[in-house]
């Protein structure tokens, strides 16, 4: 009968230190899911912020392409309806240039972007 005792004490630290070992576990699961989340949403701002540079960057260049002196050009009139369509014209170009896979220049900023944080989350931990 002196076993008994001994035997239900180890089983007793046995079994809290396999609890202490299923809650360190499932915290750590959700530690990690929670980074994760974070992570890509993070990834995801990246990724918008970086093609919406990519479309801002697209409609400066085809803006100064769709610019014309005079009354020749694609929308014959120099005036400021003319002004105010091409404006539109030329941010639904960039739109859809980008839409459509873009020219590259968002995938090397989302890249940029990524390293910078990496570098900013490396040098707080």
């Amino acid at each position: 009968m002196l076993f008994a005792p001994l035997a239900a004490s180890a089983a007793l630290g046995v079994g809290k230190a396999i609890v202490g070992d299923i809650a360190k576990s499932v915290q750590g699961a959700v530690g990690s899911a929670t980074a994760s989340t974070a992570k890509t949403a993070a990834e995801a701002k990246a990724r918008k912020a970086s093609t919406d540079f990519e479309s801002m960057f697209l409609e400066q260049s085809l803006d100064r392409l769709a610019q014309s002196e005079g009354t020749d050009g694609p929308l014959g009139e120099n005036g400021t309806g003319g002004g105010v369509y091409r404006s539109m014209l030329t941010k639904e170009y960039a739109a859809q240039i980008v839409k459509s896979g873009g020219v590259g220049i968002a995938d090397g900023v989302f890249r940029e972007m990524m390293k910078m944080q990496e570098g900013t989350g490396a040098a707080t931990n």
